[in-house]
């Protein structure tokens, strides 16, 4: 968690670069992000040097070479540990002339990161704005992994509060408990493939620290951890470095993300390679037949972006795989031919597990659009027996364009540090929805279709043409009001009307 001293250091290194000229955020965050790169090299090199002076052999790997570059700049000049001791004028030289053409020209450190460098520019307009940044940036504090990671998110969290660039974030909480309702192992392999800032990869790494700390004692998974677990996507190569360097502030040392148009390219090196993906799609617009990869209009022959995803996360799953992806209401019943084959598919082929309704203020105030969590696990073998149902009302955070929190931090959440009042889960329902989920095989199977979870058979949704929507299979609780005979209203109002009357005449008569 970070301190208030750390949150006003970081708001300080933003005004800093909006003072002097960058108003862009995401150019912002790219600028810190280049920084925060170059002082994690001259870390890995300086860890290097250490272990060879430790064990007294030479260095087997070097970041920065021995020598000068083409420009007759020594490669250790190009070292955060000396640049920050630059006068501005040098500093600003170092940067823009030599570590930048040694960033896209050598590749740093050889990592998933260094590979999204080959196109960095670097845009501080001033030798005293550089100079003040790196001033900054120096005094925080990078050595804790849940410092950095903090840090950063703190950072993408002012992306969002921008507004300009916000549709590449999910709210935090419903990241967590997307992981959480999925509950990844060691063995998974996960995969976005719409990454943006990798917040969901970086979530299920977190969950993973923390359920299963004792995965970083054995050798090869820790290795699995590191090298093989985590997969990305995205066709825009600002988020991949973004989000590569989320991974790397989070503890994850090689993740591959990578470049790709999911819904162009073909997937025959990554068919059936995944057993968890999690993802909220970019789900606007549809792309032409032609510009759309042709195994997944094998699957469901459509434009719209929001079917293509799923039948792409159909195509990267292995069996038993399993999936939690935010869709657009939509989805749910949406009548043509193309939605009803592909929530068929979903309940008999596949096994569909359970559909989360969100608020509709969820994703605002980037977009009101109504939507929902799906939950299916690939078998190629159908499977659905009943699928649960949850309404949730309130995501613990004001559902208008603030989107303020409703309680304090320790209760906000899936997974607040005590348990909720009756009048608190009213603001988050996060935890009782998961705690439900638990149970669908037990005890919500007998939960009536009035209460805010309840389970509905496979026959029920098929006799419904599959209509998925919740509110096709909700029920209300009519209350029965006892109302008086018509004589007897009817008696009442003369009663009230002589009443008025007497009064009025009483009124004149005080007046008189």
């Amino acid at each position: 968690m970070l301190t208030g001293e750390i949150r006003s250091q970081t708001d300080a290194i933003w005004n800093a670069f909006w003072s002097g000229g960058i108003s862009n955020p995401m150019e912002v965050l790219e600028q810190i992000t280049y920084l925060l790169f170059i002082r994690r090299l001259d870390d890995a090199h300086t860890l290097e040097e250490s272990k060879s002076q430790l064990l007294k052999i030479a260095m087997t790997h070097r970041v920065f070479p021995v020598g000068k570059d083409v420009k007759g700049r020594a490669y250790d000049d190009l070292r955060w540990s000396r640049l920050k001791n630059f006068a501005p004028a040098e500093m600003y030289t170092v940067v823009g002339e030599h570590v930048f053409p040694f960033l896209r020209e050598m590749g740093g450190d050889g990592s998933t990161y260094s590979q999204h460098m080959k196109d960095a520019r670097f845009t501080i307009p001033t030798p005293g704005l550089l100079a003040k940044v790196v001033d900054m940036l120096d005094h925080l504090p990078m050595e804790d992994r849940d410092t950095k990671g903090d840090l950063y998110e703190y950072m993408l969290g002012k992306i969002a509060a921008a507004g300009q660039n916000g549709q590449f974030r999910t709210p935090r909480h419903i990241i967590k408990l997307m992981v959480a309702l999925t509950s990844p192992t060691p063995k998974d392999v996960i995969c976005d493939p719409a990454s943006g800032t990798c917040g969901f990869l970086v979530a299920a790494g977190e969950y993973l620290r923390e359920m299963h700390p004792e995965l970083f004692n054995d050798a090869s998974a820790r290795a699995h951890f590191h090298h093989a677990m985590f997969h990305g996507y995205d066709f825009d190569n600002t988020m991949l470095r973004i989000g590569s360097m989320n991974m790397a502030l989070h503890g994850v040392e090689n993740p591959d993300i990578r470049y790709k148009d999911s819904l162009a390219q073909d997937h025959a090196g990554d068919e059936e390679k995944y057993s968890l993906i999690l993802a909220n799609p970019p789900f606007a617009g549809s792309l032409d037949y032609e510009n759309t990869a042709k195994d997944l209009q094998s699957i469901v022959k459509t434009k719209k972006t929001e079917l293509l995803f799923l039948a792409l996360f159909l195509r990267l799953l292995k069996p038993g795989g399993r999936a939690a992806v935010i869709v657009p209401d939509g989805v749910l019943f949406g009548s043509s031919k193309a939605h009803k084959e592909l929530r068929r598919m979903l309940v008999e082929e596949q096994k569909l597990d359970g559909i989360v309704s969100l608020p509709a203020g969820a994703f605002k105030p980037y977009a009101g659009v109504s939507t929902a969590i799906l939950l299916f696990t690939k078998t190629n073998s159908g499977g659905t027996d009943h699928v649960w149902f949850y309404d949730m009302q309130a995501d613990g955070w004001s559902l208008d364009d603030k989107r303020q929190p409703l309680l304090g931090e320790a209760k906000l959440g899936p997974t607040p540090t005590s348990p909720l009042s009756e009048t608190e889960h009213a603001k988050n329902n996060l935890p009782d929805a998961l705690s439900r989920w638990v149970q669908r095989s037990g005890s919500e199977k007998s939960r009536p279709r009035t209460a805010q979870s309840f389970c509905v058979p496979k026959a029920d949704i098929s006799a419904q043409d599959y209509d998925l929507s919740l509110n096709r299979y909700k029920e209300v609780v009519h209350r029965m009001v006892e109302h008086e005979s018509p004589l007897t209203i009817l008696s009442n109002l003369k009663t009230l009307e002589a009443e008025i009357q007497a009064g009025m005449e009483e009124l004149e008569g005080m007046l008189k």
